[in-house]
């Protein structure tokens, strides 16, 4: 299979590069709108990309007529778009005159009607395999473009490197594929770069317990000498449960309500390795929760930022939740309650959309198990469900 990508001023242009070196037999793969050039963002020309492909060696030989109406015609495995998915990625990709739209239609139009019969066909574009990624992705709730990028990227590996890969090659490829996509990214547990951690998050995503996990990780793991701070006065509940965990792991805890009483803890803590935040969890709708936050840390400091989210939670609250604390520099996100959902695409979806990292995700109620430090790996083995 031969596949070449194309680029030309319009459809008409495309069409004439494809039949002058792939010939009549060549199918569209994908095509698109694009800008180049320009000016600081200005004067761009438009141009057109189509990806175009031919099997130099036909997959099967015509038979006379008569005898096709004694079997079932052959099947083509084309990995193309359909005439409609096509239409739509030139249709969606910018607004343009009436008049501009038609005249590239037509001559869509005209060269599908130059492709073989059958190279289009109803059912889905992509090869089998691809096809078990598509499915995986949208169950996993995968952005819809993220999903799309991740499969066109995946459709050109099959075509370059051979149609023969079996499903765990593709999930192989999809895995790499994802984890490329976020490596740039900071992810990770503490580094001890900074001596202040702090907790931000709505209720009932479980921060104390996290709290309490990332404490019982650097005492008991890495040797260091952490104490605990709370400005959660509005539970009696929550501090008596820090207490409970600070008594067990043997580490001070000081109570917060104003400023004044964070500067004095950050004086008492001077000799300490690290310091653990916890904050209320108040309904994330109301700003004045945030406000209230910065009246009693003092967010420059020598402070990092973990922003807690539940994994049951719908993407679009995470969303919102994101923008509530949006004036508090969030360094990274921590996951909870992995074991009570088998859909974790709104995570990959979140690092992608902010580009900020994972430190923890956690699994479990138990203290100091349930809890892992977070790579580029651990997403997309989550998502593909590989142990």
């Amino acid at each position: 299979m031969k596949v070449k990508k194309y680029v030309a001023a319009n459809m008409s242009e495309a069409m004439k590069q494809i039949r002058s070196e792939l010939g009549n037999d060549a199918v569209i793969l994908n095509s698109k709108i694009a800008h180049t050039g320009g000016i600081f963002g200005l004067f761009k020309k438009r141009t057109i990309e189509v990806i175009a492909a031919v099997d130099p060696k036909p997959k099967y030989q015509q038979t006379p007529m008569v005898k096709q109406k004694q079997m079932n015609p052959p099947k083509i495995e084309q990995n193309n778009e359909t005439r409609k998915q096509v239409l739509q990625n030139i249709g969606s990709a910018e607004q343009k005159p009436s008049g501009e739209i038609v005249k590239e239609l037509n001559e869509l139009k005209t060269l599908l009607k130059s492709l073989p019969a059958g190279s289009f066909n109803a059912a889905p574009s992509y090869p089998v395999p691809l096809q078990l990624v598509d499915k995986l992705l949208k169950e996993q709730e995968i952005d819809p473009s993220i999903q799309e990028s991740i499969l066109s990227s995946l459709l050109e590996k099959w075509y370059v490197e051979g149609t023969n890969a079996s499903i765990e090659q593709v999930y192989s490829w999809l895995g790499k594929e994802m984890i490329k996509r976020i490596s740039t990214i900071p992810f990770g547990g503490i580094s001890f770069f900074k001596k202040y951690i702090n907790v931000v998050g709505p209720t009932g995503v479980g921060k104390t317990t996290t709290l309490a996990k990332i404490a019982a990780e650097c005492v008991i793991t890495h040797k260091k000498k952490v104490a605990f701070i709370t400005t959660d006065t509005y539970r009696i509940a929550a501090i008596d449960q820090l207490k409970t965990y600070a008594k067990i792991l043997n580490v001070p805890l000081e109570v917060c309500y104003t400023i004044d009483d964070f500067k004095k803890a950050v004086q008492t803590f001077n000799d300490f390795d690290l310091v653990l935040i916890d904050t209320a969890g108040r309904n994330f709708r109301n700003k004045q929760y945030v406000e209230d936050l910065k009246q009693v840390i003092d967010f420059d400091h020598d402070i990092e930022t973990y922003l807690v989210l539940s994994l049951t939670s719908k993407q679009r609250d995470m969303e919102d939740i994101f923008t509530q604390f949006s004036s508090i520099e969030i360094d990274k996100f921590i996951f909870t309650k992995a074991d009570e959902t088998s859909t974790y695409g709104a995570m990959y979806n979140m690092i992608n959309k902010y580009n900020k990292g994972v430190a923890y995700m956690t699994n479990g109620q138990n203290v100091p198990d349930d809890m892992i430090a977070v790579s580029p790996n651990n997403i997309a083995k989550s998502i593909i469900g590989v142990e």
